[in-house]
């Protein structure tokens, strides 16, 4: 009880000293200090401070199991393992809002401390949006979803966490993903700073590029987690289902993909500085958009928190008022020199860097409308409906082909004007792509031709990726490695939905499922007592066409507290495929329902991820931009 009342109170104070922020900086900003106080630095570090005795007490009141606290008891367990307890805190609504601020106050210190060569004035008023968006979240955390609640009389026991989030990858996942999206505050703030005062120039372009590349790696290092775990725990056996809730972490990061290379051209050649401005924007907007759709209840998923209007209401008022001040600054700020634009020629690096952000803009227009549309369709009319991937598919891979192209011919190309003449190579490995995907898919799939297109343009992004590792060897390494990764993602993705299988069928012990090329066997069941859960353990053996057998151990777990039963899938790794199987008690039958899946070149599609993320760690520690 007396960690609840520290948290409590630390919040509170940090909620006066962010409001004193506030008023502090746009005094030193009207003053003309032309430095930051060491007062400034002090009030930050103690607005942090605050913010992590607050979440310490939370960590501490799980750890005790006090369930005098309300978020304790809602989201915990007395037999519930210590490591589970400590992830509780952020696996549940006002924990993880607490672990937003967290971060939100970490990052406009840190700001502050690496921003030392950049104006007074454009600190001072980054330090002024900042605290708009931290004294929102101290708002919303004191008024709709207080972390330390009290209750009484105290419970003896509480609710338990749900038993999907005891999960290892869920120990990470959330603070990662959450360092990408509250990274976009910082580059949010910090854009409105610099189209206030109009000084969005090469130089400021090279000091934003490192927050906009650290957001963009926590991001992306935050979606591969929550897929991971997605892909092993939740049954569904696969890499992306388009869910909702992982449509609202893609949004953002499409658009800051878009981002980071137009800051790169930015921080070359000083052009397209209103994309740099309106994608900031949008960044954190859809960041916030997300946050907004999760804590609403509105969204059906496995990853909602909360069902409460009330919440969605005041997220949303907060929501259109940022959107209402950065439209306000762009429109009457944002000034456009034009003689520091470039007139360029149509085949040039601008002209396919353009393109392609107009491709990324229509993708993330696909995902928006196929995660919105069922909601105001279900406001208008009651009607209720799923989007799913037959939706996407069909919108986005046709465009996804010349995207790749360009993707592939951009960077050989010239600033301002460029000719193919000295490219013949291009041709060659174009040809050389449409050959190759021929032979791959031509006694595979019905659909010959598209197939045969998309897989020709990721091989040729790739081989062009390939090519230049070989060639230019340290040139451009990070965008040769972040490139390469996208292309065996896409190709890797590409031959996974092609060439899996899928068997599901129901059995009880004793039976076997025969099709042409596998045998599936029911051996056996155990059941073994786990601390806080019962476990089924089904005993399959898998029997391939070569006469090959694999024992296959999937689990069933049967939860008390909550009363909630999982399925644990078996998941067989090799360099090639993974082999997957699930269980599922059939109702009022003694039978399983079993789901055996190959899926080719798994573990191809994480390595890919990886070597996107390395790309950009890579770019991140560059001192000066690739040519």
């Amino acid at each position: 009880m007396i960690s609840s009342h520290i948290g409590f109170y630390s919040l509170l104070l940090g909620f006066v000293i962010s409001v004193s922020l506030l008023f502090y900086s746009i005094f030193c900003f009207k003053k003309n200090n032309q430095n930051i106080n060491q007062n400034i630095f002090s009030f930050l570090f103690l607005q942090f401070f605050t913010v992590v005795i607050s979440f310490l007490s939370l960590v501490y009141s799980f750890i005790i199991s006090d369930f005098s606290n309300e978020t304790v008891y809602n989201n915990s367990h007395s037999t519930k393992p210590i490591f589970y307890k400590i992830t509780g805190t952020w696996g549940n609504h006002e924990g993880s809002l607490l672990l937003w601020l967290l971060v939100l106050t970490l990052f406009i210190f840190l700001f502050i401390i690496f921003s030392k060569k950049q104006p007074a004035k454009y600190r001072f008023l980054s330090i002024f949006f900042q605290q708009i968006i931290i004294s929102g979240f101290f708002l919303f955390l004191l008024l709709t979803s207080n972390p330390f609640n009290f209750l009484f009389p105290v419970p003896n026991e509480g609710l338990g966490l749900n038993p999907i989030l005891q999960d290892p990858a869920l120990a990470i996942h959330p603070p990662i993903l959450y360092l990408g999206y509250v990274g976009s505050s910082i580059i949010f703030s910090s854009v409105l700073a610099a189209t206030t005062l109009n000084i969005v120039s090469k130089k400021w372009a090279s000091h934003i590029k490192k927050w906009v590349l650290s957001s963009w790696i926590f991001l992306t290092l935050g979606i591969l987690l929550g897929s991971i775990w997605a892909y092993y725990e939740l049954g569904w056996g696969g890499f992306w289902f388009w869910d909702p809730v992982e449509n609202v972490s893609l949004m953002p990061w499409l658009a800051l993909t878009t981002l980071l290379h137009c800051i790169l051209v930015l921080e070359k050649k000083l052009i397209l500085t209103s994309w740099v401005i309106i994608l900031s924007i949008s960044t954190f907007v859809l960041s916030m958009s997300g946050t907004f759709l999760v804590r609403s209840g509105i969204l059906n998923s496995v990853h909602t928190f909360a069902n409460d209007p009330e919440r969605g209401l005041f997220i949303l008022i907060f929501l259109f008022s940022l959107i209402f001040l950065s439209l306000f600054i762009f429109f009457f700020f944002h000034k456009t020199n034009k003689n520091n634009l470039s007139s360029f020629f149509w085949l040039s690096k601008e002209t396919a860097i353009i393109v392609n952000n107009w491709f990324m803009m229509y993708f993330l227009s696909v995902v928006l409308i196929g995660t919105v549309y069922p909601i105001f369709l279900d406001v208008i009319s009651s009607q209720k409906i799923s989007v799913g991937p037959p939706f996407y598919h069909k919108l986005i891979i046709p465009f996804l082909i010349p995207f790749l192209l360009i993707m592939a011919i951009g960077p050989k190309l010239k600033w301002i004007k460029s000719h193919l003449e000295d490219k013949t190579y291009l041709i060659i490995l174009l040809l050389f792509s449409i050959l190759l995907s021929f032979l791959i898919v031509k006694n595979f799939d019905i659909n010959f031709l598209l197939n045969t297109i998309l897989i020709s343009s990721a091989l040729y992004l790739f081989l062009i990726t390939l090519r230049d590792f070989f060639i230019k060897k340290y040139i451009n390494i990070s965008q040769n490695i972040a490139h390469f990764g996208f292309s065996l993602l896409i190709l890797s993705i590409l031959f996974n939905n092609l060439f899996s299988t899928e068997i599901i069928t129901n059995l009880k012990v004793g039976e076997t499922f025969q099709s042409e090329n596998t045998k599936i066997v029911f051996e056996s069941i155990n059941q073994e007592k786990e601390k806080n859960y019962q476990s089924i353990i089904g005993n399959f053996s898998i029997h391939n066409s070569k006469g090959k057998i694999e024992n296959m151990l999937p689990e069933l777990r049967i939860y008390n507290q909550p009363n909630i039963v999982t399925s644990e899938a078996d998941i067989k790794t090799t360099l090639m495929s993974d082999k997957f199987i699930v269980i599922n008690i059939v109702q009022n039958q003694d039978y399983f329902n079993v789901r055996y899946q190959v899926k080719p070149f798994m573990l191809w599609i994480w390595f890919s991820v990886l070597l996107i993320s390395f790309g950009g760690l890579m770019s991140f520690f560059k001192k000066e931009y690739e040519k």
